[in-house]
């Protein structure tokens, strides 16, 4: 057989019968990926290969290819053979390519870093240095802790920049912030205290493990922490460093009043250190979990200092927290890649993660700037709260006004994050209007056109 039989890849197709063979293989592909089993930028065996395959004539299937090229369906590229239509060639047939997820030409939605900020050339190096370095046990079953590689720098990292009291047997690796609230809901059980208005995503993470959530007030000082007496709960959700989405940073006396709370409950503080590498106009502010180790369980992830495409985060335990987690992981790791663990933790060690960190922080200070001056010349009726850290900003807006400002906005094909989206279902309207403007979102390119569309939706809304 000739070499070129052994070339490009497998593709199972199987054609209907009573139409002839050139129809019958146009139809086969365009259902393939119209139905998702042909995802866009898969690449597609060669003509000739194909033809092998199916035992048919190569000019059928090279000119199937072409067709479909011609029509949008396919993408045809010098040296890289034929793939399936990107995302946004898909729009040029009328579909949604992700019908249950809305896009928007502008994008304010928090909880996103620029995702074409993300160090591709210092990833790659890292990468490659790490795997030419792995055991062989890095592409076996590994523990369900994680690799020690990664361990180790997360315990030398946390330690110098957050302040965690740390050692890599405390640590467990989780896919996300997430990953790490459902199997800690999962080992604690019963009720969670969480803030009136905090990540409706975790909040609903903790509801479908089983757990009743319970809010507690917070205001410009964070949680309202008192009020943790006056609950029956065991375990409390904060996100002490920088408060979502409101803002504020835990005051020392509620950070003390928390910890009192859980060292006379024998209660645990499930502490998502949301946002804790950026900030501006303030002081570093250290993990909770740094003054009470045994009381807290510390989470982080890679999503808003990386990208959420890196599905890493970790957990720093109390002892007593440690086995449970692991009973509900499982016996091996299957959650995250060994190979992306050993290379988080080459960039870590090699100081391109603390390189990173500062220039977007650096980056992320002026886009702020950039929002609060536009705001203040463009928008004045409203005023913009929880702007020390983050990656977001609270627009407070006159009352009764919030929803017409989300409706402008998607007449401007903006994505924006109403307040009350993020208020405790049992809590009620208190806590004014406002908008949550995610600020990190757009590229750079972008940005400036993104903030002109959102003062076009302010005024619209407010006039």
């Amino acid at each position: 057989m000739n070499s070129w039989a052994n070339l490009g890849f497998d593709l199972h197709v199987e054609l209907p019968h009573g139409i002839g063979v050139r129809a019958a293989l146009l139809q086969t592909l365009r259902d393939a990926i119209d139905s998702g089993l042909l995802k866009p930028g898969t690449r597609l065996p060669p003509s000739r290969t194909l033809a092998l395959d199916l035992g048919v004539a190569r000019n059928t299937v090279a000119d199937c290819y072409a067709e479909l090229a011609a029509a949008g369906w396919l993408v045809t590229r010098q040296g890289s053979g034929t793939v399936v239509a990107s995302l946004a060639d898909a729009h040029i047939r009328g579909t949604d390519p992700s019908p249950t997820r809305p896009r928007f030409t502008y994008s304010l939605l928090p909880g996103s870093p620029d995702a074409s900020a993300f160090p591709r050339a210092a990833w790659i190096s890292s990468a490659r240095r790490a795997l030419t370095a792995a055991p062989n046990d890095a592409f076996a079953a590994t523990d369900p802790r994680g690799r020690v590689e990664l361990r180790n720098a997360l315990t030398t990292y946390l330690s110098r920049a957050r302040g965690v009291r740390v050692d890599p047997n405390r640590i467990v690796i989780s896919a996300s912030s997430g990953h790490g609230i459902s199997l800690l809901a999962r080992a604690l059980g019963g009720a969670i205290a969480v803030d009136s208005f905090c990540l409706h995503l975790h909040r609903q993470l903790l509801v479908d493990e089983g757990l009743r959530t319970v809010p507690i007030s917070v205001d410009e000082s964070g949680t309202c922490t008192e009020e943790l007496a006056s609950t029956s709960t065991r375990s409390a959700l904060l996100t002490p460093t920088h408060q979502f989405p409101l803002g504020g940073p835990l005051t020392p006396a509620r950070r003390a009043t928390a910890v009192e709370w859980a060292s006379s409950t024998g209660g645990v503080i499930i502490e998502d250190d949301y946002d804790g590498e950026f900030r501006y106009d303030r002081k570093p502010v250290g993990a909770l979990q740094g003054i009470a180790p045994q009381q807290v369980a510390y989470l982080g992830t890679v999503s808003k200092t990386l990208s959420p495409a890196i599905r890493i985060g970790w957990m720093v335990l109390p002892d007593r927290l440690i086995e449970p987690v692991l009973a509900t992981k499982g016996p091996y790791e299957r959650w995250v890649s060994s190979t992306d663990q050993l290379t988080l933790a080459d960039f870590i060690e090699s100081g391109r993660f603390d390189s990173h960190i500062r220039k977007m922080r650096a980056t992320y200070r002026r886009r702020r700037d950039q929002l609060v001056a536009t705001l203040a010349q463009q928008v004045p009726q409203v005023r913009i709260e929880g702007i020390s850290a983050g990656l977001h900003a609270v627009v407070r807006l006159p009352s009764g006004s919030e929803q017409a400002v989300l409706a402008a906005a998607q007449t401007h094909d903006l994505g924006l994050e109403g307040l009350s989206t993020f208020r405790h279902p049992d809590v009620s309207s208190v806590g004014g209007d406002g908008i949550v403007v995610g600020y990190s979102t757009p590229t750079q390119s972008q940005y400036p056109r993104t903030l002109d569309v959102l003062c076009e939706a302010l005024q619209a809304a407010l006039r």
